[in-house]
């Protein structure tokens, strides 16, 4: 391929550099050639934002079967038990894989440190101060750049997957780099692209998490799973210019206080386990607690009282926290924090098993990309980094059908003629206002419609009009010319600031398709269960303790 150093094959090809992509790449056996895809740099990443910690049952007064139990309950009882079992259970082995490693979690002299958070029994929550998701993805990151068998490539955007016609086996993904669109071919094609949250107004996630890999996989006909369930975490920074940062769950595990404008801890008002109840009674109690009390509730906020903890704690904790606060001018040794919730985790994804396999030959799923039954409707606090561990683990066990994949995928003569993409600067402006228009006006509507609460008649209106950008966005000059390409056709562009403009098309169309798929979800499921709560359906429903299950357009319950 002109201008890069990419093989036009791979073994194996990993989009996504997070804890899952990278683990899973760390995993593969390294007689496979790995192309690990990136669309920003290696460093940054959910996973590398992940503040709280990585639960495992390590210490002598826990167990698997209480991780287990402690699971099932937060999943609100749409965890698929084996699944459960099956994370809880290998927990223990991989955080030993991730020491061997080099990762440094806290230590209380030789053992592990740890720490609770809520809905867990037992302190079970390793950490490294208040950064574990950065310790993790710097340490697995130093072990892929010493791989030989692993090639990373960076700032480059998976468009789509490449499936072969008569089969339906997914044989690998055309590729936005340096400028081009190319194809490449795999044996097998893991998707570890994490979530979406950026579909949301306000959101912990950072600007890579636009759904990439749900959205890709929905289009070549993966059946996806749960897209309704959407934790809010209660505790983000809500202040004036900020950005949504995540304050740890942690932080209320070691004894802070939910405060309203009168110092009051009101979360006793909407459970009894307070300020450490789950995630989404939290942002709700927030959320309810606003609409009563606040004059504009769209843009109030409660207070975090971190000062019930002792200040060593606070220094020794929470670190990267304290400096957070003290850039925005707030002082956590002396006054609260502003918070309100904000989108944080997505529980579904693309269905995949306990080896990663999707219903597409050829294509993995890892980590929240995946939708793997470990979450159910909502998942438990610090399961996240563990689930991208033991299941990117799994990927060592696929080695023989990876090769016998590979061997599978037909040579193709592979075209060196690319088309070429150009537009006035007129042209250009005006295409460039619209997609910029969609990326504002979206997470707006996501947020209204299907954010804490939500209801039937607004989430109608909402897909109503996604529906009409979607039309819109499809019928951009650069829309038509790009969903036009036919597999193995490249493309090159004439067009001002062409890797940014690319990207953000792509993300945009994303986005939008994401957007569809958890409004049209939301409706479908009328009930409220963990993180979904209809304002118009409050209860839990038994006849609804059934997976939401999609492939294209089609919604159905699964049995149960």
């Amino acid at each position: 391929m002109p201008q890069t150093d990419i093989p036009s094959q791979f073994d194996v090809l990993v989009v996504g550099a997070g804890a899952a992509g990278l683990y899973t790449a760390l995993c593969l056996p390294e007689d496979l050639q790995v192309g690990l895809i990136t669309k920003e740099t290696v460093s940054l990443s959910a996973s590398d934002w992940a503040q709280g910690g990585i639960a495992a049952a390590v210490a002598p007064e826990d167990s698997p079967s209480l991780h287990i139990k402690d699971t099932m309950e937060a999943g609100a009882g749409l965890c698929d038990r084996s699944a459960v079992e099956f994370l809880a259970e290998q927990a223990p082995s991989c955080i030993q894989s991730l020491v061997n490693l080099g990762v440094a979690f806290d230590r209380h002299g030789n053992a592990l440190a740890l720490t609770l958070e809520a809905a867990h029994s037992r302190h079970r929550v390793l950490h490294a101060a208040d950064t574990t998701g950065r310790e993790v993805t710097t340490t697995l990151t130093a072990q892929v750049l010493r791989r030989q068998n692993i090639q990373v490539i960076q700032q480059a955007l998976a468009l789509s997957l490449w499936l072969e016609p008569q089969t339906g086996k997914c044989q690998g993904i055309s590729l936005f780099y340096q400028g081009e669109i190319s194809w490449i071919k795999a044996g097998a094609v893991v998707l570890a692209t994490g979530g979406g949250g950026q579909v949301f107004a306000q959101t912990t996630n950072p600007a890579v998490s636009t759904g990439d890999g749900v959205a890709i996989a929905w289009r070549a006909g993966a059946i996806l799973r749960d897209l309704e369930f959407v934790q809010f975490h209660p505790t983000a920074l809500t202040k004036l210019g900020a950005d949504r940062f995540l304050i740890s769950e942690a932080v209320r595990g070691e004894g802070a206080h939910l405060v309203d404008n009168e110092g009051r801890r009101f979360a006793f008002d909407y459970h009894p386990a307070g300020e450490l109840a789950p995630r989404d009674v939290v942002s709700r109690a927030i959320f309810s607690h606003l609409q009563r009390t606040a004059a504009d509730p769209a843009t109030a906020h409660v207070w975090l009282d971190m000062r019930p903890i002792p200040a060593d704690k606070i220094r020794y904790r929470f670190p990267n926290i304290i400096k957070v606060c003290q850039h925005w001018g707030i002082d956590v040794f002396n006054e609260p924090i502003p918070v309100a919730p904000a989108a944080h985790y997505w529980m579904g994804g693309i269905v995949a098993d306990l080896e990663n396999h999707t219903n597409i030959p050829g294509l993995y799923a890892v980590g929240e990309t995946a939708s793997t039954g470990v979450h159910g409707a909502n998942r438990l606090a610090s399961n996240s980094l563990l689930e991208c561990i033991v299941f990117g683990a799994q990927m060592a066990h696929v080695k023989d059908e990876v090769k016998r994949m590979k061997d599978e995928v037909k040579e193709s003569e592979f075209n060196l003629n690319p088309l070429t993409f150009v537009l006035s600067d007129n042209q250009w402006q005006s295409q460039q206002a619209q997609i910029d228009a969609l990326r504002e006006k979206l997470p707006r509507l996501v947020w209204q419609s299907a954010g804490i609460c939500r209801e039937q008649s607004g989430l109608e209106a909402a897909i109503a009009t996604v529906e009409t950008w979607q039309q819109d966005f499809a019928a951009l000059l650069l829309s038509q010319f790009l969903l036009s390409l036919r597999p193995n056709q490249p493309a090159k562009f004439n067009i001002p600031d062409c890797e940014r403009q690319l990207r953000l098309w792509a993300e945009t169309r994303n986005l939008l398709d994401v957007a569809y798929l958890i409004l049209k979800s939301a409706a479908f499921r009328t009930e409220s269960r963990g993180g979904h709560y209809r304002l118009d359906y409050p209860q839990p429903d038994p006849a609804w303790q059934v997976h939401t299950l999609v492939q294209q357009r089609q919604w159905w319950k699964s049995e149960v």
